[in-house]
């Protein structure tokens, strides 16, 4: 027997994990351009061409002299682009020598943004500055820039590159320190964005500007105005390389206490009082970057764009998932003081994200607690610090910033893995915190006789127990009905192993979760894809997830 026992933590983490901690989600590779001419092409100057060549030559010893040719090369281009608006490759000659204007002020370390920058060239000397900026909190001279057309990406989370065709050099801002105000504002520990940087000339004057692509679509230049260009998914794919959220999801699935403070809400863009907040919840043992695909995809469709932000809740994935949800409240109570919300946010909630998302819009008032103990607040004896730990799980209404739910893959009435003996030892395996051991220590004694067929634990639950379809919780909060008036979709995985004629059957299911338990009466529809768990990421689940947001528009 010895020589199995190994098998059974295995076995057990195989149950905790949607996502391998050793996968590489994103891989970034920086590479030197090539630049392709465009001969006999009507508009395609020689200035343009001869610029861009004698800069490429020079880049990596004059760096200095390389600007200059591209500062060269990028006013020829605007020139020909206001002669000839419509044409493809003028516009890529400009976007070229735009985007090797930034390669050569990486490399050569200059700063035009404190102070115009004087830059030697054939003809006389340029002046280099930057436009400036109606974004109060906007300042290049915080951030590295680097020309998205230097990466090649890849990963498992990274498998299409979400351009738009258009004017301008799309850029990747790194911030060069992390951002100490990062809790307060709900922004990220450190700026990994997406910029279009735009020459504008005049005589030897040029002037940057930076444009955001998730702000604007176009860009006026001279006489015309054009389409702008960007690259909504190298800036992802950068940040993902270089913060490794993989290696987040098992420890903070293990050891929840030790990554308290990565629960938080955070903004994935600059706040848009006029766009609806689309915030995403990942499940157990992930992270938010486990939205990539879905994010990369809407991002290239104007209509989301215009209309949508995105926004999400991390969390450590081994808390109880009512837990995680009490601390959620918290942060949409602090959001709404710093960023009060013009228009109610649609939550999307995978795996457990989803029963987090449910307990958004469930009303339970005292009730739940009745359930779990008995007797009102005021009656039960516990201290007054674990009283209202227990208070902020227990007993909410739902929330009135939410304006809709989609549910993918929500494990709502659990999932059998939970409870069998793969779910049992992944359980033991999550280390509880201290606080709410300390909490589960002074309640178990006050807690109502469990029926019959409950799961037994002489502890508080963690997540692993919270998805088991008999544990208490879970069959306590299936009692009460979704808040009416707040409308929500589902969107369920089904690997096609049979059962699809009967839905209500455990064998229809993505692996992990069955239909039973994703299914929601009431719901305004629903969409069975062939997936696996990670339902969320198939392409039909994204397409729905994009009508469902283009159909939610204006209410």
């Amino acid at each position: 027997m010895r020589r199995h026992l190994p098998a059974l933590p295995l076995s057990a983490l195989l149950l905790c994990t949607t996502l391998s901690s050793c996968v590489r989600i994103a891989e970034v590779r920086e590479r030197t351009p090539t630049y392709r001419s465009a001969p006999n092409v009507p508009g395609v100057s020689t200035e343009v061409e001869r610029g861009i060549a004698a800069g490429l030559r020079l880049s990596k010893r004059e760096p200095m002299a390389a600007l200059g040719n591209y500062l060269c090369a990028a006013k020829a281009a605007s020139i020909q682009l206001q002669l000839h608006p419509g044409n493809k490759a003028v516009r890529d000659d400009y976007n070229f020598a735009v985007a090797r204007i930034f390669t050569s002020i990486r490399d050569a370390k200059l700063d035009p943004w404190t102070k115009p920058l004087t830059v030697p060239a054939a003809g006389g000397d340029f002046v280099l500055t930057r436009r400036p900026d109606a974004r109060k909190a906007w300042n290049p001279a915080l951030y590295d820039f680097t020309p998205a057309d230097q990466f090649d990406v890849g990963g498992s989370f990274v498998k299409e590159r979400s351009i738009k065709e258009g004017v301008g050099a799309p850029l990747v801002a790194v911030g060069r320190k992390e951002n100490t105000d990062s809790r307060e504002n709900f922004g990220l520990p450190r700026t990994y964005y997406g910029v279009t940087a735009v020459a504008r000339f005049s005589g030897k004057t040029c002037e940057l500007a930076f444009e955001d692509p998730l702000a604007t679509e176009d860009v006026r230049i001279g006489t015309h105005t054009f389409p702008m260009s960007a690259d909504f998914t190298v800036p992802v794919a950068v940040m993902l390389a270089s913060t490794k959220p993989e290696k987040m999801g098992l420890a903070r699935l293990l050891n929840p206490e030790k990554y308290a403070d990565t629960a938080r809400i955070s903004r994935l863009q600059p706040y848009d009082p006029n766009k609806t907040v689309v915030l995403v919840i990942h499940g157990l043992n992930s992270s938010p970057a486990t939205y990539t695909p879905l994010i990369n995809s809407l991002r290239s469709h104007e209509e989301i764009r215009r209309h949508y932000q995105f926004w999400f809740y991390s969390y450590p994935s081994g808390y109880p998932y009512p837990y995680s949800a009490a601390i959620l409240r918290n942060e949409l109570d602090a959001v709404q003081k710093r960023f009060p919300l013009k228009k109610k946010m649609v939550v999307i909630g995978h795996s457990m994200g989803g029963c987090i998302s449910r307990l958004l819009v469930t009303d339970v008032d005292d009730k739940l607690w009745l359930k779990t103990f008995g007797k009102p607040p005021s009656e039960v004896n516990v201290s007054a610090e674990n009283k209202a730990l227990l208070m902020q799980s227990l007993i909410f209404t739902h929330r009135p910033e939410v304006g809709r739910v989609i549910f993918v893959s929500a494990p709502l009435r659990g999932a059998d893995m939970a409870s069998g003996v793969a779910g049992r030892i992944g359980s033991r395996l999550v280390r509880a915190p201290g606080k709410l051991l300390a909490v589960g220590t002074e309640a178990f004694t006050l807690l109502t006789p469990l029926p019959e067929g409950t799961l037994k634990l002489n502890r508080i639950p963690n997540s692993v127990d919270t998805l088991a379809p008999n544990n208490r919780f879970v069959m306590n909060i299936n009692t009460f009905p979704l808040t009416p008036g707040i409308p929500y979709n589902a969107i369920v995985g089904d690997r096609g192993k049979g059962g699809n004629k009967d839905k209500t059957k455990p064998c229809c299911s993505d692996g992990i979760v069955p239909y039973w338990s994703s299914y929601l009466p009431g719901a305004e529809s629903e969409l069975t894809v062939p997936s696996g768990h990670n339902a969320h990421q198939n392409p039909q689940a994204i397409a729905e997830v994009r009508r469902i947001l283009l159909l939610h528009v204006g209410r």
